[in-house]
């Protein structure tokens, strides 16, 4: 099928999905977790051919890691479906009733956006993640993953599509197998057949989509996130967190790209870091304070607002508090941000000023996650401010519509 085909088929498919009860929806989810569970040889299999192919063109080990499958993540993905199968319903929930003095009953509905599309990068979950949120929330989902993914995704929505026809029509789950730019291009300017677009993965995708969509979009964000070692810090705790947040799993939005240390704690604090990063290990890049310190090699400027999916991470060290905001939100995405500090009057200035979707204290970054927040899966992490912010989960995939009631009243 060709985009407008793949995109009509959808919408049709988005009207049944809608007209199904609740207990259909579930059962579809279920059907879905079994049968990634059932297939998991074949599922494996078809991934092993992606990254085959991904190694064969060189794409570095940080990024293999975010397309590779084994068994525990599949099951993992699989767990994550039934856990969306077990959250309360979100659509067709009444929010609010409203009698006027007329007499008119004005009822504000949750409803479903109707047909979401996804644009993608090379983690295969990511598809599965927004299918089955879709199928939570009665939306139709037209799926455009990377290259690198393609035999996966194929194999992962065929299965999904295999294990819901039985209960409606498999045209909820699309996915859009052409590559090409000019495929993308058409995507973004399908206003009216595409409700709502969510482009999920690097700082490039991202920027691509704002500059170009006609279509509604919600902005995830690339993750440029930050751990700020303050002063008060227990060294041995911020440690433990910065390793987890930048080494954990590196190539994810969520893992952090600046470390902020205060001068105060620098010259004890950064041969700690080094020792450790050293182990991965994870490349230095400092400002002059660091690199007398550690002898690391020098940032430039635009080290400072780097996504690097990889084990790099740049060091900047800072006088105190009001230069860390103020560096970090020069850099940041607006993602995730923490700050390492046992000065409660600090931590709430920090977290009050800093303007990231999700802020943390005394913890890693990596919690930035719809499954960590107890959403389930996800669909993304929102770094804009109107309708969403933050991990996108179920109530997030609304809108809402108003039900007026009358008895004949006119104006």
């Amino acid at each position: 099928m060709d985009l407008n085909e793949i995109l009509a088929a959808s919408r049709k498919a988005s009207v049944a999905l809608a007209a199904l009860q609740p207990e259909q929806r579930k059962q579809m989810l279920l059907n879905v977790r079994d049968a990634l569970l059932a297939n998991c040889d074949f599922l494996l299999s078809e991934n092993a051919k992606d990254v085959e192919n991904a190694r064969k063109n060189g794409m570095i080990d940080s990024m293999i890691d975010r397309l590779s499958l084994d068994r525990k993540r599949l099951e993992s993905i699989a767990k994550g479906v039934g856990e969306v199968s077990d959250l309360a319903d979100v659509v067709n929930i009444d929010l609010e009733r409203i009698r006027r003095p007329n007499g008119l009953e004005i009822v504000k509905r949750s409803v479903p956006f109707g047909v979401i599309a996804m644009i993608f990068e090379s983690r295969p979950n990511v598809g599965v993640d927004i299918a089955s949120l879709c199928m939570k929330t009665a939306n139709a989902c037209v799926l455009k993953g990377g290259k690198e993914a393609l035999g996966s995704n194929k194999a992962l929505v065929g299965v999904m599509r295999d294990a819901v026809s039985g209960i409606v029509d498999p045209n909820v789950i699309m996915l859009i197998d052409d590559n090409s730019r000019e495929i993308t291009n058409e995507l973004m300017t399908k206003r009216g057949m595409v409700d709502l677009l969510i482009p999920r993965g690097g700082k490039g995708l991202i920027n691509y989509v704002k500059e170009n969509s006609k279509v509604p979009f919600i902005e995830t964000g690339a993750g440029n996130c930050h751990l700020y070692v303050h002063e008060k810090a227990d060294l041995g705790m911020a440690l433990e967190i910065a390793v987890n947040a930048k080494c954990s799993r590196p190539s994810v939005c969520n893992a952090i790209e600046n470390l902020v240390v205060d001068e105060a704690v620098a010259d004890e604090f950064l041969p700690m870091l080094k020792r450790r990063f050293d182990d991965f290990p994870v490349e230095i890049r400092g400002d002059a304070r660091a690199c007398s310190v550690i002898g690391c090699a020098k940032a430039s400027d635009e080290d400072y607002y780097t996504e690097y999916d990889d084990y790099v991470i740049a060091v900047k060290v800072v006088s105190g508090l009001d230069e860390a905001i103020d560096f970090i939100n020069e850099h940041s995405t607006n993602h995730s941000e923490a700050i390492i500090t046992g000065d409660l009057a600090a931590r709430d200035e920090f977290m009050s000023k800093i303007d990231s979707a999700c802020v943390y204290h005394n913890t890693s970054t990596r919690f930035s996650d719809g499954g960590e927040f107890g959403f389930g899966a996800e669909l993304g992490i929102s770094t804009q401010k109107m309708h969403a912010r933050g991990p996108m989960g179920i109530r997030e995939m609304t809108s809402y519509k108003y039900f007026v009631y009358g008895n004949g009243q006119v104006r």
